[in-house]
């Protein structure tokens, strides 16, 4: 497992690495713009959605600026020991807004929900739907939003429990991302990513805490069409908990500086994951 540690360790080791552009000169200092001294269009970085794969990246919105990442509509399907469940995400969105040149302050929502639930055991049914939770994030990045090899942030959250229905546990939940990015040679880009967060146990009103990490490796295909592939676990340190492992794919396609379409799905790979979660979504910048 990766932990918080050796990803620390490695962001520190190639921190060093941006301290200048790819061809070796200086970085643009862009401080002086606020979220009230919006960053000048001749001056906004490339596109860099938190979006499809699972891990985030390390790059902030440019301050005054602000960029909205949706699913259109996300499926979930998994047959667990006779428990089967099809649950519907339409339109879970993350809204961004550039505060500083390394700061951005953002929230996700997961809006309509709609999950059907049947135990084969009991022959009994459920269904439940309403909206989810609202999770107030900031990004902070350290290096490498303007250029280098590197770049790495610290990704601060809190979940906060608005959902309707009982599609929640109502519980305020918190933690802490490290989202590190690596240009590799022939433009592959490396992502890597620890999150930390202190979660409510399932079974009673005690918390635990949860290590989530992920692998990610994008590629360009032709022209403005790219790919990727990420392996993504999940290790809880509640008693019982089971390890949750996927292995996802997708697409994205740049349809201008400013907008990306996606879509992808994420297998699960043990036998806590969801067997199967096929996406699609868009990011604008504004």
């Amino acid at each position: 497992m990766i932990r918080i540690i050796p990803i620390a360790v490695l962001a520190l080791a190639t921190g060093c690495l941006a301290a200048a552009g790819e061809d070796g000169s200086p970085l643009p200092d862009k401080s002086i713009y606020t979220l009230f001294n919006p960053t000048p269009d001749s001056l906004l970085r490339e596109l860099a959605p938190d979006r499809p794969d699972k891990t985030d990246g390390p790059y902030t919105v440019d301050a005054g600026h602000f960029q909205w990442e949706m699913d259109f509509a996300n499926y979930t399907t998994t047959d667990n020991d006779g428990l089967k469940l099809n649950a519907w995400n339409v339109a879970p969105f993350k809204f961004r807004v550039g505060l500083l040149d390394n700061v951005e302050f953002q929230v996700s929502y997961d809006s309509y929900l709609n999950i059907f639930t049947r135990n084969d055991l009991t022959g009994t049914t459920s269904r439940q739907s309403g909206f989810g939770d609202l999770t107030p994030r900031f990004k902070i990045n350290l290096w490498g939003n303007n250029g280098g090899s590197t770049a790495f942030s610290l990704f601060p959250f809190v979940k906060f429990p608005m959902n309707t229905a009982g599609l929640g546990n109502n519980a305020i939940e918190g933690g802490l991302g490290l989202p590190l990015a690596i240009k590799l040679p022939h433009d592959f880009d490396l992502g890597l990513e620890t999150v930390a967060g202190i979660f409510q146990n399932d079974r009673d009103s005690e918390y635990h805490a949860d290590f989530a990490n992920s692998i990610t490796l994008d590629h360009s295909l032709a022209g403005k069409l790219s790919a990727y592939l990420e392996f993504f676990s999940d290790i809880s340190t509640e008693r019982h908990a089971a390890w949750i492992g996927t292995v996802d794919t997708g697409l994205e396609y740049m349809l201008s500086e400013n907008v990306q379409l996606d879509c992808g799905c994420n297998f699960g790979v043990t036998h806590a994951a969801a067997a199967y979660n096929p996406f699609a979504g868009i990011t604008i910048r504004f």
